[in-house]
This record gives C-alpha cells, sequence and structure tokens, in this order.
C-alpha cells in the first residue's frame, strides 16, 4: 500500500508543532533519539531543531507527518545552514507540503521568500492559513492565492476547526498517489469522489429509519425510544451510480440538557461528523415542524461551512397535498427568517416508511455538493460586481468615498470570496448582506454558507498604479 508522507512547513511560530500534535497524538517514529514524546510548543520562535515524524490519523487517512524547523530566509550561522538542508531533505522525499501561515498577520515578507523556495524545490503545496479560531482571522486564506500555490484553507490547529478541508486535500492527494504507485485506476473526475453526507438531527427525527429506507436494509437499529444511536457510523453507500458515504449520528439535545458524560461524547463524535460531512442533511420532525435546536444544528452546520439540506421526515403523517405544501412553505419562510447567513437552503419532504422524497432529497445532496464546490471566474465576478455598485453604491463614510476595486474568489467549501477596497472598516453591514444576496441570487448560490473578506489594497492582480 502506498504510505503517504505529508510535511508541514513554515516560518517559525506559526503553528507546526501544534498541528503535529493534534494529528499524530504523540505517535513518534523515524526520528532522532531526543524526540520522543510530542512536539514541544512554545510563543518562542525556534524550539523545533530536528525535524521528527509521527503516524498520523484523519478520519479514515493514515499517514506519516514529518514537523520541520521553522525555514529562516537566509542561513545566518552553520547551525541554521544545517538546519535548512535538513529540511529541504526531507521536503523532497515528501508527497504533499502543508505551507503553513499565521492567519491573523497574512503573508510576511519572510513567507513570499519561502514560497520561492519551494516553487525551486517542486512537489505539491497546500497553503494552510492556521489561528483561525471561529474563521474570525482569514487574512492568511484571502492572501494566499498571492503565494502561486493555487487555494488556501483555514484552520485552527489549537481548537481542531477547519480539519474536513484538511481532509479533503489528503485524500486527493492519496488517490494521486495510490493512482503513481499502479494501485488503483485513475479516477474519471469530480463525479467518483464519494459524498460524505452526516445526517443529523434531534432525538427521534427518524434519521437511523431513513438511513435504513436509503440502504434497503435494517442496517441501523431503530425503535420509539429516544436515543437508540450513540456513535457516529459511516456507511458506504451507492444510488444512481453515484457514491456516499452516509454517516449516522446521535441525536442532539438543547445544551443545558446535557449532562451525561456519555451524550457529551455522542454530541462531540456528531459535531466531529459535521466537519468531515461534504453534506448534511438535517432531520425536521414534520409534525413538529422547525424548532430552536433544529435551527441551532443548522447554525452549528453554516459555522462549519458545510452544504445544508433540510428533510422534512415522517411526512406520512400529513393530511393531503395541500397541507403538505402549506407545512413546506412554512418550513421555508422560518427558515429564511432565522437562517439569513444560508437564505434558500433546500427542503425536501420525507417518509422512510413509504420511500416518498427520497429520490428529490439524494438529488438536492447531490445538486448542493455540485454548487457548494463551484468556482466562479474573476473576469465574470468582477462584471457581476460592477453592475452591483452601479445600481447601489457604497454608502457615504465620513472624509473619504468608500471604492470597492476589485473582487475574486479565494476559496471553495464553501464559497469564499474577497474585495480589495480602500476603506473595509466603513462597509455597514447591510451593504455585506446585499452583496451576499446577489451572489446568491445571480450564481445560484441560495442555501449555502458563504464567506465575503474584506481586504484594504488595489487588485492585487493589477500591474498598474491606478
Amino acid at each position: 500500500m502506498c504510505r503517504l508522507r505529508v510535511t508541514l512547513v513554515g516560518r517559525a511560530n506559526v503553528g507546526k508543532s501544534t498541528l503535529f500534535n493534534r494529528l499524530t497524538a504523540g505517535g513518534i517514529k523515524k526520528s532522532t533519539p531526543k524526540t520522543r514524546g510530542k512536539a514541544i510548543v512554545d510563543d518562542r520562535p525556534g524550539v523545533t531543531r530536528d525535524w521528527r515524524e509521527g503516524d498520523a490519523q484523519l478520519a479514515d487517512i493514515a499517514f506519516s507527518l514529518i514537523d520541520t524547523a521553522g525555514m529562516e530566509a537566509e542561513a545566518s550561522s552553520a547551525l541554521a545552514s544545517r538546519i535548512r538542508q535538513q529540511t529541504e531533505a526531507v521536503i523532497r522525499q515528501s508527497h504533499l507540503l502543508l505551507f503553513m501561515l499565521d492567519g491573523r498577520e497574512g503573508i510576511t515578507p519572510l513567507d513570499r521568500s519561502i514560497a520561492a523556495a519551494l516553487h525551486k524545490l517542486g512537489g505539491r503545496v497546500c497553503v494552510v492559513a492556521n489561528k483561525c479560531e471561529g474563521k474570525l482571522h482569514l487574512t492568511g486564506v484571502a492572501d494566499g492565492w498571492q503565494l502561486g500555490f493555487g487555494q488556501a484553507i483555514a484552520l485552527s490547529a489549537a481548537h481542531g476547526e477547519g480539519m474536513g478541508d484538511l481532509y479533503d486535500v489528503l485524500r486527493d492527494v492519496l488517490a494521486e498517489a495510490k493512482d503513481a504507485n499502479g494501485e488503483e485506476e485513475a479516477k474519471a473526475g469530480e463525479a467518483d469522489t464519494p459524498i460524505r453526507v452526516a445526517i443529523i438531527g434531534r432525538p427521534n427525527t427518524g434519521k437511523s429509519t431513513l438511513i435504513n429506507r436509503l440502504l434497503g436494509e435494517e442496517r441501523m437499529l431503530t425503535g420509539p425510544e429516544a436515543g437508540i444511536t450513540r456513535d457516529a457510523i459511516d456507511l458506504p453507500f451507492r444510488y444512481d451510480g453515484r457514491d456516499f458515504i452516509l454517516t449516522d449520528t446521535a441525536g442532539v439535545r438543547r445544551k443545558a440538557r446535557i449532562s451525561d458524560m456519555l451524550e457529551k461524547s455522542m454530541v462531540l463524535a456528531t459535531r466531529t461528523a459535521i466537519r468531515f460531512a461534504h453534506v448534511v442533511i438535517i432531520c425536521v420532525d414534520a409534525d413538529e415542524g422547525l424548532g430552536k435546536q433544529d435551527l441551532a444544528l443548522a447554525r452549528l452546520v453554516a459555522d462549519e461551512g458545510r452544504a445544508p439540506v433540510i428533510a422534512a421526515t415522517m411526512c406520512d403523517k400529513w393530511g393531503g397535498d395541500t397541507q403538505k405544501r402549506k407545512a413546506m412553505q412554512e418550513l421555508s419562510l422560518r427558515l429564511d427568517k432565522s437562517l439569513g447567513q444560508m437564505r434558500g437552503i433546500a427542503t425536501v419532504a420525507v417518509s422512510a416508511i413509504t420511500g416518498e422524497g427520497v429520490a428529490e432529497l439524494l438529488a438536492g445532496v447531490a445538486d448542493v455538493y455540485s454548487r457548494w464546490g463551484m468556482r466562479l471566474p474573476t473576469a465574470r465576478l468582477n462584471q457581476w460586481l460592477e453592475g452591483r455598485l452601479e445600481a447601489h453604491p457604497p454608502p457615504l463614510a465620513p472624509h473619504k468615498r468608500v471604492r470597492i476595486r476589485y473582487m475574486t474568489q479565494i476559496k471553495t467549501r464553501p464559497p469564499s470570496f474577497a474585495l480589495f477596497l480602500n476603506r473595509p472598516s466603513a462597509v455597514p453591514a447591510h451593504y455585506m448582506r446585499y452583496l451576499e444576496r446577489g451572489l446568491r441570487d445571480d450564481f445560484g448560490l441560495g442555501g449555502l454558507p458563504l464567506r465575503l473578506l474584506l481586504r484594504k489594497g488595489k487588485n492585487p492582480y493589477d500591474t498598474h498604479n491606478t
């Protein structure tokens, strides 16, 4: 079997050792005698000197992870020179380099110097903006394109956020490595990539019954008692020529009602399933309608940047088409009112007992997954932006007009965009909502969590001084 080798590179103190510890849990091998246990982490730069290798695991992917010393711009001493030579030797033997930045600081001159060195060394590089807790500090993601390695990903090594995006990168690189070794046939494209679908909801909303209907067998234990499912279970599934990985999860009650340690572990497993999913089906009891806990789960899905679909389960209890139509309209209106950040979420009425709506649900999953990974051409985006600005210019700010000069998509999954302008702090929230609504309506991004980042500066691709 192909053993994937992944190396962490970057300047000192960007969190390489923190990410190493999270992914390896201290499992160390093939390193110097001094590197036993976890990597030492400290706020002072330059703590790591010898490279260390550990057995890492992310979901179902096992790989070798290598932590390296910070790469200095110039080898100012004999020791620094030897450290850099050792790091470059490790880089040449790796399948993937995770080039780590500090997401709060953005790109520094030293980052640019390291990027230039990595371009010379060759190999596949993924830019990782670390320290992006709560998706608030995304400067490194917005600037990552300037380094020439394509799309950057945001994560927090300290808090475990963004691991789903990292998983997607590792999965793609692993498939390429296996193909190169003749272990698998080349993939035909995105259509051959399994869609990871987590099914979540409150207790007793029919999640396991829906899983059984999809699989065509009584795979999951079901019953009238709440809380039968405890662990998050992955189940491969194929429908209409498309591969899925379904994850059944435990029902999640309101946080205030959770006191038992077992239930806390169940909720943690559900949160982890959401992080690693591509699409999340939120099961809502058709009789009870949309409750506060359903909205809280939907907000969690939005915060993680996953693609949501609402399944109104047990719709066979409805009296007829008129009642069904009215109930679905009320559900959609409540969602749009309470979740403006994901206006237009796909909603499907489903009965796991009769099979009603199951085909529509899977079609909705495939559709939202496709739109979640959509990339919009920069020229088309800026043409759209020009029209939006002309129809509704930014409000006037004290002393100086707000000028939005340029826009580009910096990331997919979820769709994330950077706008370059002269006064980011002067743009009000209602104008950002205006732009978000336009993106959803004009590019078919309804029901998806969007990220819009404001960056001060000129068009980074414009070589003329305007």
